[in-house]
């Protein structure tokens, strides 16, 4: 996978709508159809403490997740990238997708705090290797720059 493609064209949907609502359901499909062997790939935005679904492609997802609780709220607590070759490995997971095996969860911030995270499971274990956490870390990194948040 190419991920400067992926990165290119994500900065092309947030050049033309920055607003977050619009720029990551673009963009959580883009990722669906890029990338190989998903089953999941969205947002979960901070709200009151906890993180509430956002834009996403997949089956139905779990609505809320407290820091520390499943492999998105432990990325929120860490305040770091966790990538898990085995969910079932994972203390905690929470299976919104029975068929998920492997996932990564990227922290996005805002002016140094985490303000939504980018969620992507895989029916496949270990589908995420460290080219693969890199290109997405830049992929976020280019959401950071140009996501406008109201």
């Amino acid at each position: 996978m190419d991920y400067r493609i992926l990165t290119d064209q994500a900065e092309g949907m947030l050049e033309a709508e920055p607003w977050y609502t619009a720029a990551f359901s673009n963009i959580s499909s883009l990722i669906m159809n890029m990338l190989p062997d998903l089953n999941w790939a969205g947002f979960y935005l901070m709200r009151d403490g906890r993180l509430v679904v956002g834009p996403f492609q997949g089956k139905p997802a779990c609505i809320h997740i407290n820091p520390g609780k499943g492999v998105c709220g432990t990325a929120v607590l860490r305040d770091e990238t966790v990538v898990v070759p085995d969910v079932h490995q994972f203390p905690g997971h929470i299976a919104c997708d029975g068929a998920s095996e492997s996932e990564i969860v990227i922290p996005i911030r805002e002016e140094g705090r985490v303000r939504a995270v980018l969620d992507i499971d895989s029916p496949v274990k270990d589908r995420f290797a460290p080219e693969d956490k890199a290109g997405l870390e830049a992929l976020v990194r280019k959401i950071e720059e140009r996501v406008k948040w109201n």
